[in-house]
């Protein structure tokens, strides 16, 4: 009895081996499982913010060449080290960027299970759309019905003497006053305005600080004149497109925000100027797509995947 008492411990514990051997070849397989997954996680994150950030970044060229998309997506994923993950791109003019990326990489525990590399794939597209919403505005507003011819040189009346087709009027963003006025065009109005915003026109002369505040967007910029497509030039300024709301006197109270127009500053002004010498463009910039307001020039973009 005592030997088979014996036997059958030793068995049990030459069962609890085999057990415990199998229960860490079980737990380090789950363990590279894991590691696995968390580096393909890792990379599927990293490939989708490029794709994103691609995608976004072509689309602001969405208005001009389809090259400039092209450089534009390349110097991102240049920037993410990720340019030979690039196995497709799909630009339509005015409308929608795609990028598509793919990276194979080598597996360290899945190759127990036969594994050796895995493919991550990401993709994301964006699209641009009229602007509806944004911030930065300069105090100008061009009235809705005035229509526009891009590249074309327009002059933006500052004052209401000799009122014609091109007078476009100011704005009183932020409330009125001069001063409020020149730092709005120098620097824009740090507010979001929207469509639908009630805006009160500015009165008074401001013809002084209209010129100080172009004059020092012009000396800023670093580009020669007609180089409109710098994506930093201090040239171009964001203005309102509006819609006549409330009239008194027969002058024009306040407006109605219907959308946004790009304008960029051709000259400097001089002492006798009371008007902004410069063009309309189209472009795409920071601001909130709203895809059922009539396109005066100035998009939006959005993630649509």
């Amino acid at each position: 009895m005592k030997t088979d008492f014996g036997a059958f411990i030793k068995e049990e514990r030459g069962s609890t081996i085999v057990w415990a051997g199998l229960s860490m070849m079980f737990l380090l397989t789950i363990a590279g499982l894991v590691v696995d997954g968390g580096i393909m996680y890792a990379t599927k994150s990293h490939l989708q913010k490029t794709a994103n950030a691609a995608a976004l970044s072509g689309a602001q060229e969405l208005t001009g060449q389809v090259g400039a998309a092209e450089a534009v997506i390349g110097s991102i994923l240049a920037a993410h080290g990720e340019q030979s993950s690039l196995t497709g791109t799909e630009i339509a003019p005015m409308s929608t960027v795609r990028v598509k990326l793919e990276k194979k990489i080598g597996l360290g525990f899945a190759r127990l299970l036969g594994k050796d590399t895995a493919t991550v794939s990401a993709e994301a597209a964006a699209r641009i759309a009229p602007m509806g919403r944004a911030a930065g505005v300069a105090p100008l507003g061009i009235d809705e019905s005035i229509p526009l011819e891009y590249l074309k040189p327009y002059k933006l009346k500052v004052d209401n003497s000799g009122v014609e087709a091109g007078y476009f009027g100011i704005l009183a963003l932020g409330g009125p006053g001069a001063t409020t006025y020149e730092s709005n065009l120098k620097f824009g109005y740090p507010s979001e305005i929207e469509a639908g915003d009630i805006i009160d026109t500015q009165t008074g002369n401001v013809a002084g600080k209209t010129r100080d505040s172009i004059n020092l967007r012009i000396d800023q910029d670093p580009y020669p004149v007609g180089e409109y497509w710098h994506r930093d030039s201090s040239r171009v300024i964001l203005i309102p497109v509006y819609k006549p709301h409330e009239f008194s006197s027969n002058q024009l109270k306040s407006i109605e925000v219907r959308g946004f127009a790009y304008f960029y500053i051709l000259e400097p002004m001089s002492s006798k100027d009371t008007s902004i010498t410069g063009m309309f463009i189209e472009r795409a910039g920071t601001g909130y797509a709203a895809p059922d307001i009539a396109s005066k020039g100035a998009y939006a973009i959005r993630l649509i995947e």
